[in-house]
């Protein structure tokens, strides 16, 4: 992980950085070393260009660098774990050389490709399948690092055959409670967990928008960081109109707004700059915040 001096000095770090602070969301800008993300422009196999984007990202005003190496869009398929990590690797390290304390995310459901990150330098670890596999769960328990644990029914590449709820906002929350629940009786700090509700992972159009409605009360019930990954979604495109992720990014600035109203703490986008934009001057008009946002 992150060379920052001190256990406790480098979890308070952490635990700033997926906070809502000054009612404004964190930044986490999407660095995919893939080629079939759902996001064409978000594309990006050449370590040197990714490692230059995922800078870039930061100099505009990015808290955290996600980086995956396995497409999560719905119908991918899985990629072997040691081609994940081949992606991955070079990327986080790169990146840290560049920068030893810039915050570094892995996005990724395999434990092997995980820990391999956190050695590389990356500082949390982003799983979409929310901690259901043991040896990542055990994992994340014994490093201490800062985790996203996602809600997501199945597998990308069938999750979308799954979306019957009763309650999609009480049974997500369930789910997250538990992982909470459990990760803290085992002695991990509350204060490094964020939860995702997993907008479009296994949820119809409705179901996203019940649960990014019930964001603020999410934050209440479960009493920890919320992250949401909203960006140039299908959800998006149903609102709008607009078929293709190119054609969302205003779609995306509107759930933006949203986020910052509901007091979301950390947004995942691919549009770092417009997004941070976009939130200074909210911030300014909605909190009278007059000072430049950091």
């Amino acid at each position: 992980m992150a060379n920052i001096e001190g256990k406790e000095n480098r979890q308070k770090i952490y635990a700033d950085a997926i906070k809502n602070i000054g009612n404004s969301p964190k930044i986490m800008g999407i660095l995919n070393v893939t080629p079939d993300s759902f996001y064409e422009n978000s594309r990006e196999q050449r370590v040197e260009q990714a490692i230059s984007i995922g800078l870039q990202m930061w100099k505009d005003g990015a808290t955290w660098i996600d980086i995956g190496g396995e497409s999560t869009r719905p119908g991918a398929d899985i990629v072997p774990v040691e081609e994940e990590i081949q992606r991955v690797i070079p990327v986080i390290a790169g990146l840290r050389e560049y920068n030893p304390i810039g915050l570094i995310s892995i996005d990724t459901r395999n434990p092997e490709t995980a820990k391999a990150a956190l050695l590389a330098g990356a500082d949390m670890v982003n799983d979409v399948t929310g901690l259901q596999n043991e040896s990542m769960f055990e994992l994340v328990l014994s490093m201490h690092c800062p985790v996203c644990i996602m809600h997501m029914r199945g597998e990308p590449k069938s999750m979308q055959l799954d979306v019957e709820y009763s309650d999609v906002v009480s049974e997500v929350n369930s789910f997250l409670k538990q992982k909470i629940s459990q990760l803290v009786e085992g002695g991990f700090p509350l204060n490094l967990i964020t939860v995702d509700p997993g907008i479009g992972f296994g949820k119809l159009l409705h179901h996203n928008i019940e649960l990014l409605q019930a964001g603020a009360s999410t934050k209440k019930t479960l009493n920890c960081s919320l992250l949401w990954g909203v960006s140039r979604k299908s959800m998006i495109g149903e609102l709008t109109g607009n078929s293709k992720p190119s054609d969302r990014l205003a779609g995306t600035l509107g759930s933006a707004a949203f986020a910052m109203m509901e007091g979301i703490d950390i947004l995942r986008v691919h549009d770092v700059k417009e997004h941070v934009d976009f939130l200074k001057v909210l911030s300014s008009l909605y909190n009278g915040n007059l000072q430049p946002l950091k």
